[in-house]
């Protein structure tokens, strides 16, 4: 079994940047893309960015050029670094392998208000 744990989630200003990190533990298969996810309220989950292991990256055109994406497989974790943030980019925030085919965590909550 896997287990994705995401942390780094909180309240910010429309402009401002957070950092999202995603630890996977358990039983660690290698993941050859990770990505991120989120989903709004009333809406459905939706990928925002995936990250291969040579470092190939995707990104949605909702954040293109404002969020970037890395990971660290040494220590087992991919960052979600996200710039100019706007309160549509208000969600919940998940990680998983390309196609979400794991369970999910708990997620982080990025709330972007002023």
């Amino acid at each position: 079994q896997v287990q994705f744990v995401e942390s780094g989630g909180g309240l910010v200003q429309p402009g401002g940047s957070l950092r999202l990190s995603c630890v996977v533990s358990g039983r660690n298969p290698d993941i050859a893309i990770m990505a991120w996810y989120r989903q709004a309220p009333g809406q459905a989950r939706e990928r925002v960015a995936s990250i291969s292991k040579t470092g190939g990256k995707n990104f949605s055109d909702a954040v293109k050029g404002r969020f970037t994406v890395s990971r660290d497989d040494a220590k087992s974790t991919m960052y979600l670094q996200m710039n100019n943030l706007k309160p549509e980019d208000t969600a919940v925030y998940y990680c998983s392998n390309l196609g979400g085919t794991w369970p999910w965590g708990q997620g982080t909550q990025v709330t972007v208000s002023s």
